[in-house]
């Protein structure tokens, strides 16, 4: 069986706006390559999908949803989406890769106007959370255990892994049963994760109070970069100490080197050896068969 994209609504997704161009245009980012090669851009998604790909080989049980980048303008589909779901399915794991509307669907740095920008609705969160109850009430359908999905993002993607794994609850009026499903991940694993601060790079100090951290949130894996340019260090060190502060458990790597959307393209850089970091933690935390 091969990928399955499925819509994650019925009809017109909560909140919905017009969309700001021709819908999934897509662009090749030749003029900023990574480990030389260039990527593939999503623009302008209203109607939001899930592609499930299912495990090559001996299937683990386990799925992950995944969250490209893009600063909640574009997404950063085959770089921090495709790429990911290869390396999770050579592993046994179930890969979502989620295409979430952009742009404007969270929060972001409005590039014309100079300034951070928090929308009345988080209309990603609101699909990351639909695309978790889907999965786990068609679990068996997909061979998924419904007590072993976790989510992995990517800068914007790395802020939505924090939302929808601190959301006290869902942020749209129910539509069907899979809406009755738990919509909190198992586990989360956030690469330089963005907008984690309470004002951006204005106010490294404090973590941005939206991210409600409890006793509830599951275990978390950090990763980034100290000389990531766009998003600060400081970003996961923010949201490392506010898990630790509530006894939940989480292991952070940081890397000197490595800088900004680098992918799991590999280099010569240390930082691109992290998918083996996140498989050894997986076994650790009992979600696939140690190594």
């Amino acid at each position: 069986m091969g990928a399955q994209e499925l819509p994650l609504w019925p009809g017109t997704p909560p909140d919905a706006k017009p969309g700001a161009g021709p819908e999934n245009e897509t662009t090749i980012r030749d003029d900023r390559p990574v480990a030389g090669r260039p990527w593939l851009q999503v623009e302008n998604v209203t109607r939001p999908t899930m592609t499930i790909y299912p495990p090559r080989g001996a299937n683990t049980g386990a799925a992950v949803v995944v969250f490209p980048g893009g600063g909640y303008r574009v997404l950063a589909i085959d770089l921090e989406g495709t790429e990911v779901c290869d390396w999770l399915t050579s592993i046994g794991v179930t890969c979502v890769l989620l295409k979430y509307r952009v742009p404007g669907s969270g929060p972001h740095w409005d590039v014309v106007r100079n300034r951070r920008v928090i929308p009345k609705v988080h209309t990603a969160l609101q699909d990351a959370q639909r695309a978790m109850g889907l999965l786990r009430h068609d679990a068996a359908r997909w061979g998924i255990d419904p007590g072993r999905i976790g989510v992995l993002g990517f800068s914007a993607g790395g802020h939505l892994v924090a939302a929808v794994s601190t959301a006290p609850k869902r942020i749209y009026a129910p539509i069907d049963a899979a809406d009755g499903e738990n919509s909190r991940p198992d586990f989360a694993v956030a690469l330089y994760p963005g907008q984690m601060s309470v004002n951006y790079k204005a106010d490294l100090s404090r973590i941005n109070p939206t991210i409600r951290i409890d006793g509830t949130t599951p275990p978390t894996f950090l990763l980034h970069a100290q000389d990531d340019p766009v998003d600060p260090v400081e970003f996961s060190l923010l949201y490392y100490g506010a898990l630790r502060k509530a006894h939940v458990p989480v292991e952070m790597h940081l890397f000197a080197e490595g800088g900004h959307a680098f992918g799991l393209r590999p280099t010569q850089q240390p930082i691109t050896q992290w998918p083996a970091l996140v498989e050894k933690w997986l076994g650790t935390i009992g979600m696939v068969p140690k190594k």
